[in-house]
């Protein structure tokens, strides 16, 4: 933990580094992010131009695909989501485990494109995974070494869990902390 992650590393070298330019990219990354959460992975790209106070050939030279957008949005999110390590590490080792869980179900229950980046094959969502498990990995590995949680699971199989959970639907959220309550209860001793 601590230091910049490479998920962050990477936005960098894709926001252009001209201040108009970079204005642009990121409301271009705001108006996705808002559409996305609102309409899904299939948000229209017209319409997240307009958002954004840009024209179409704005976002396309910003973002020539679709998947370039959502990629760029996934590293924002695993960046944050890496950074909310450092932030719990401090507390003892299953409250760290189990907040940054948290924060994990929070921003995929909020941002699905968190979600579908779990399952895509690119040399992006592999290079974040690889981030946001290793974010999770010493979390982990203090929780096992108190004897808090099961010594035989890895964080690759939590996060899976976790996912998993986060993507179906509930009744309301008090039924969801229940369920998350009951998938987080099964990792410990």
């Amino acid at each position: 933990m601590g230091g910049e992650n490479r998920a962050t590393a990477t936005l960098e070298e894709r926001r252009p580094r001209r201040a108009d330019a970079a204005r642009n990219f990121d409301a271009l990354v705001a108006a996705g992010r808002a559409a996305f959460a609102e309409d899904g992975s299939s948000a229209s790209l017209e319409d997240i131009a307009r958002r954004a106070g840009v024209g179409i050939g704005t976002l396309y030279r910003n973002f020539p695909t679709r998947d370039d957008l959502i990629e760029t949005l996934y590293l924002r999110e695993v960046a944050a989501l890496a950074d909310s390590a450092d932030d719990v590490s401090g507390l003892e080792p299953w409250p760290a485990l189990e907040a940054w869980l948290d924060r994990f179900v929070e921003y995929v229950g909020t941002k699905h494109v968190l979600l579908d980046g779990l399952n895509r094959e690119s040399s992006v969502f592999a290079e974040c995974r690889g981030v946001m498990l290793g974010a999770g990995e010493p979390l982990l590995k203090r929780a096992q070494a108190a004897g808090a949680v099961k010594a035989d699971l890895e964080i690759g199989d939590i996060v899976k869990l976790v996912a998993g959970v986060s993507a179906v639907a509930y009744d309301d959220d008090e039924q969801r902390r229940r369920v998350l309550s009951l998938a987080v209860g099964s990792l410990r001793v």
